[in-house]
């Protein structure tokens, strides 16, 4: 498989992943490798990589990855460059998972030198507010959230504007 990227600083996060070329809608751009572990070995790894990246006053950082019910990926290891794909809310990629392996794919067509993103799909949960989004796009909602959690966030934040009046 050719290579589709390169990796460079981002303006929207540390370091990125850049399309190398132009790239067609529907591509495997990327496979998201690293350790095979258990739902509790990946719970304990995700504790300490947040533990870490907060010691180093770094925020993300986090790099297990849900494969199925039983395992997750830990792509915190130097030969997965996956990891340095930048979330947005209007992202050019999204996440596949095929025969136990995490592709990152094309929705749309990529230009030659435009960053690599996906929505890294948090759900609305109580610590929602902590994972603050800086992508800049104009569908921004402010919070890393997956995109099917957006009216739960209207709502909520519907909810407590008129709470503070």
């Amino acid at each position: 498989m050719e290579k589709l990227w390169y990796k460079k600083k981002s303006r929207l996060h540390g370091s990125g992943l850049f399309a190398l070329s132009n790239i067609k809608k529907g591509e495997q751009v990327i496979e998201y490798i690293g350790d095979k572990v258990t739902k509790k070995e990946g719970d304990k790894r995700a504790d300490k990589q947040i533990k870490k990246a907060e010691k180093n006053k770094k925020n993300g950082m986090v790099y297990v990855f849900e494969l199925n019910k039983k395992y997750d990926i830990d792509g915190g290891v130097a030969r997965n460059y996956a990891r340095f794909i930048n979330h947005s809310c209007d992202p050019n990629c999204e996440v596949e998972i095929t025969n136990n392996h995490i592709w990152i794919s094309s929705i749309k067509r990529i230009k030659k030198g435009a960053e690599l993103t996906y929505n890294y799909g948090y759900p609305f949960d109580s610590d929602f507010e902590d994972h603050i989004c800086k992508c800049g796009s104009k569908k921004c909602v402010g919070y890393i959230l997956s995109d099917d959690d957006w009216p739960k966030l209207k709502k909520y934040e519907k909810k407590h504007k008129k709470g503070s009046r």
